[in-house]
Order: structure tokens, then sequence, then C-alpha cells
């Protein structure tokens, strides 16, 4: 369970010792990129609302998500979600990989500063906040000295630390905007599952 810290570039890879921080910035959308409009383009107001009736009226639902990796060769994944194109997964050169595309671990921040981010926008929406910018710097302790058990295995394996630094413009004070984000911290699927021990199988397929 890693310790997950939350507050109000490229990725890189920064040694101390034993232990490997991953640092990378998940970069929302930056304020220029729409021409038009001096905001984030939010997303359609009736249809956030309709899905929190939705969520509202069956608070216990749950859904499966699924994923299908497949190794391509040394240590490139592609990885099948819904009919989308596949999503690569590699390590860099220091961990005996290609460099063609961020690793599991890099990934996993990846998917965590992009979740707070969702939450952040939408629930900025939700309280009328409007966001000009918003951008996510993310960074992870590991201890990668077990070569996936390959190796000496370490008394803790995975992140022992997770920091993101939330970064926002947008017309709200302070406190309303430290509020957004400890809200849509607490509420994030995946901030969660960093968070919280969450029960795994892994088994060979009958």
């Amino acid at each position: 369970m890693a310790d997950v810290a939350i507050c109000s570039a490229g990725a890189k890879v920064v040694r101390h010792g034993r232990y490997v921080a991953f640092q990378m910035a998940e970069v929302a959308i930056p304020r220029n990129h729409f021409a038009d409009s001096v905001i984030l383009a939010p997303v359609d107001k009736a249809g956030l609302d309709a899905l929190i009736v939705k969520g509202k009226a069956n608070p216990h639902a749950v859904r499966t998500l699924k994923a299908r990796t497949i190794a391509e060769g040394k240590f490139r994944q592609l990885n099948y979600i819904r009919d989308l194109p596949a999503h690569i997964i590699d390590e860099p050169p220091a961990l005996l990989g290609d460099d063609t595309a961020p690793n599991p671990s890099e990934a996993a921040l990846a998917a965590l500063g992009s979740c707070l981010s969702v939450g952040i926008h939408a629930n900025a929406i939700e309280r009328g906040i409007k966001i000009r910018s918003l951008e996510l710097e993310l960074e992870g302790d590991i201890n990668i000295s077990a070569v996936w058990g390959a190796g000496a295995t370490p008394e803790a394996v995975g992140f022992t630390a997770v920091r993101v630094a939330v970064k926002i413009d947008a017309d709200a004070p302070q406190d309303k905007l430290d509020a957004l984000v400890a809200h849509a911290t607490a509420w994030s699927p995946v901030a969660n599952t960093f968070a919280r021990p969450v029960p795994l199988a892994v088994k060979l397929a009958s």
C-alpha cells in the first residue's frame, strides 16, 4: 500500500540509493489549447447531472472493467482496452527495455494523475468553478532491486510513497480550490486503489 500525498515533465527517473522515484507530469489541457476560449473545455453539464442522478439511484452498482495484455517481445507489452488501439508499455534502457513507451509503474502514475484530473474537472463544473488550466505533477518512490522477483526481494515491493502536486488556474479562492482537490481525491477510484488494499487474484487461465 503506497503512501499517497496530494497537494495544491515527460517522465524521468530519479535514483535515491536502492530506491527510484518515477516522475511524470500529467497535463490535462493547457490554457491556450482552445483559441476561442479562456477556460478549459468543459464536459456537458446536463450529461454530468444525468450521471449523478443515475449513480444516486443505484449507489451499489459495480462494473467490471477489462483489459488484455499481450507480450510482443522483450519487455514491450500491447494492452487492449475496449476497441481502442493498443496501449504500449515498455521499460527504459536501465531496466533492459527499448524505451518506446512508459513502463508499468509510470503508467500507474499517469492513471492516477488522469483520474484525479477528471475528478477535479467534474467537481469544478458541478460547483460552478471555471478552470483555465489544470496540471498535475506526480512522483512515486519504488524499490526495483528485486528485479521483478528474479533477484533479492527487498522489504517493500511497489510504490512506497506517491506525491501529487496540483496546479490550477481558476476563478476561485484558495480555500475552495483546496476543498475541490481534497474532495476529488477522496472520490477518485484510482487514488483509492493506491491507498487501500484491494483483493488481487492472479492464476493460470483454464
